[in-house]
């Protein structure tokens, strides 16, 4: 048998993704995401393009052979309980931990080395000597422990840092989410990489920023709903924290938004995992996975209920 694969036109894709004994890859144009070919409608399965618009969502629905949905992102919080229950989803984990957490490394060294205060003074033409902080040295509390987690360890571990997981729950080298109201207050970076669930919908509230200690730098390299942004803004406005975000609430981040002039504030517009070579690296675990649907096993990255 034959299994109909439908797939974005990105450089190299099809030729890794047809060489798949028993795979048959119908393309399409990426920047037309809502155009698609006839052959469509013989797709078994469904890679949406990086970054897949919401409206890909019930057009996937209407494919009647569909079996599999594979993203090229690890975040499925848009077809997670959008898609038939004979659909399966599983998503790219594994492909954007490293660039996402080399993002985190630079916004926080940028951050305790004063970079962008530099910067702005050579481009004023100014001498501004003056000592910074220093990265090394921090206790750091990373929320999620999945890829991404692991990956932030490894990067940052190297600057001497002492870095602390949080799970879900407990297990070896992990803490448990439940002590986080204890573990919060003890670190000097504090940096969320949980997936975007109903559970996980504003886990960064008042609260959870109130047990932050007193100069601490947060960072958000998961989904902009994991935080309250109105209880952000009111810290960063005070001064008590500092925050470094790749992703906001909303997105993207409407002109005359305050979190474009909050004080104590590193952003990005969402391009932690926007880098040269993200899609030769997501390609390469989509193979595997569908490589192994094609075999009659369930691709290593499958969804389970809600991650």
């Amino acid at each position: 048998m034959t299994l109909t694969v439908l797939l974005p036109d990105y450089p190299g894709a099809a030729e890794l993704v047809s060489a798949i004994d028993g795979v048959r890859v119908v393309s399409y144009d990426p920047r037309d995401q809502l155009s698609m070919p006839a052959e469509a409608v013989e797709a078994e399965v469904f890679v949406p393009p990086f970054l897949a618009s919401r409206e890909l969502v019930p057009l996937a629905r209407t494919f009647p052979r569909l079996k599999l949905v594979q993203l090229l992102s690890a975040g499925a919080e848009a077809w997670i309980g959008a898609l038939p229950e004979h659909v399966r989803l599983s998503n790219c984990r594994g492909a954007h931990g490293g660039s996402t957490a080399e993002w985190v490394v630079g916004a926080l060294l940028s951050i305790y080395r004063d970079f962008r205060e530099f910067d702005a003074a050579q481009r004023a033409g100014e001498w501004a000597y003056h000592p910074t902080d220093t990265l090394q040295d921090k206790r750091i509390l990373v929320v999620g422990a999945g890829d991404l987690g692991y990956q932030l360890e490894r990067r940052l571990t190297p600057f001497d840092t002492e870095v602390t997981l949080v799970g879900r729950t407990a297990r070896e080298g992990v803490r448990g989410e439940d002590e986080l109201p204890d573990l919060l207050g003890r670190y000097d970076v504090v940096i969320v990489v949980v997936p975007m669930t109903e559970d996980t919908r504003h886990l960064v509230d008042a609260k959870f920023l109130a047990c932050m200690a007193d100069g601490a730098i947060f960072v958000n390299a998961a989904r902009g709903p994991v935080v309250d942004t109105d209880a952000l803004l009111a810290e960063l406005t005070s001064g008590r924290l500092r925050a470094a975000l790749d992703v906001t609430d909303p997105e993207p981040l409407p002109a005359g938004h305050p979190l474009w002039t909050a004080p104590n504030l590193l952003l990005t517009p969402h391009v932690a995992g926007s880098v040269a070579g993200q899609h030769q690296r997501a390609f390469a675990i989509v193979a595997r996975q569908i490589a192994q649907f094609a075999a009659g096993e369930d691709p290593d990255n499958l969804i389970r209920g809600s991650y």
